[in-house]
């Protein structure tokens, strides 16, 4: 989504007016509302490209800007899943402690994997 529709978005459903880099919608309010069994979905992500090449060097070579393109997507969906399954770093401090260090964990967990 380009920066435009994300505004939109941000103001609509966050009363935000401002962009933003990542946004999720949970299907559910809180982890316990979770089907028990089964396949089910957790919401939606959308992630701002437009945020994303903003932060790229327009100097770099087109293999340092795909790197850089799949680093800054990793991140934004790791943290939007995070917020899906509950996690909600603007609650407090420990929130947002606890919320980071499992971004860490996920990022290096995809990091052994590559």
């Amino acid at each position: 989504m380009d920066d435009k529709k994300m505004l939109a978005l941000n103001t609509e459903h966050r009363g935000v007016d401002k962009t933003t880099d990542v946004l999720s919608f949970p299907m559910y309010n809180t982890m316990k509302e979770f089907p028990k069994e089964g396949e089910f979905l957790l919401g939606d992500i959308i992630i701002n490209t437009d945020w994303i090449y903003s932060e790229l060097d327009p100097h770099d070579s087109p293999e340092a800007v795909t790197a850089e393109v799949i680093k800054h997507s990793r991140r934004l969906l790791i943290h939007a899943l995070l917020h899906l399954l509950g996690y909600d770093h603007e609650i407090d401090a420990q929130h947002d402690r606890a919320m980071k260090k499992k971004e860490v964990e996920l990022l290096n967990a995809l990091k052994k994997m590559d």
